[in-house]
């Protein structure tokens, strides 16, 4: 294994290369894993211009919108480092309204957003329906080890220190359960592109 350095803009080139490389007759399912604080939404969102002028229909997706309601997110408190971790992300609507409808021979009708967390309610977004060759880009944190059927997986790993140092004092609970991802889940040994995001000013690819 090695580390290469890599700037942001070519970070989101080699990734879209590795998207478009992929059959145009069928979706791709892309999953931009990482911690808030290594920021996964922002290197999906960089990601959709340069697809799409590839000629690739994109649907941007956040899990964030696919929590589960307040109910069951803080059956055992609003810090509780392993519901977070494991009660949070209400993955069989993630899968049942996104990942699903996009596996081969699927009907490519995909759900958005399931649920607001602000409000506690459902977004009651429409159906949106993927054309083929289209590539829905997902961002989130704690994705990957879950059976969820991703096509490509991006992992943004951060050292515990950075971890600790980019991740606001309120949010520091939270910080055994992205430990206990790196320990069961190992996302830098199964995702397909692992990017070291200490410093986001300047990335690198870990090259196996």
């Amino acid at each position: 294994m090695r580390i290469r350095p890599i700037s942001p803009s070519a970070l989101v080139e080699e990734i879209t290369d590795l998207v478009i490389a992929r059959p145009r007759d069928s979706w791709t399912r892309v999953a931009v894993d990482g911690a808030p604080a290594a920021v996964p939404g922002d290197l999906a969102d960089a990601l959709v211009e340069p697809l799409r002028m590839s000629g690739r229909e994109v649907l941007r997706v956040s899990a964030a919108d696919f929590l589960r309601p307040a109910s069951l997110r803080f059956e055992y408190g609003r810090t509780d480092p392993d519901a977070f971790y494991t009660d949070w992300l209400d993955v069989g609507g993630l899968d049942r309204e996104v990942l699903g409808p996009l596996e081969p021979g699927g009907p490519g009708k995909v759900l958005p957003s399931l649920w607001d967390t602000t409000i506690d309610r459902a977004t009651r977004a429409p159906y949106v329906t993927m054309p083929p060759g289209g590539v829905l880009l997902l961002d989130g944190a704690l994705l990957l080890g879950r059976r969820l059927p991703f096509d490509l997986t991006v992992h943004l790993w951060l050292s515990p220190a950075a971890l600790a140092r980019r991740t606001p004092p309120e949010l520091h609970w939270t910080l055994p359960a992205y430990e206990r991802y790196e320990q069961e889940a190992e996302p830098a040994e199964s995702a397909d592109v692992v990017v070291r995001m200490d410093d986001p000013r300047h990335p690198a690819l870990v090259v196996r």
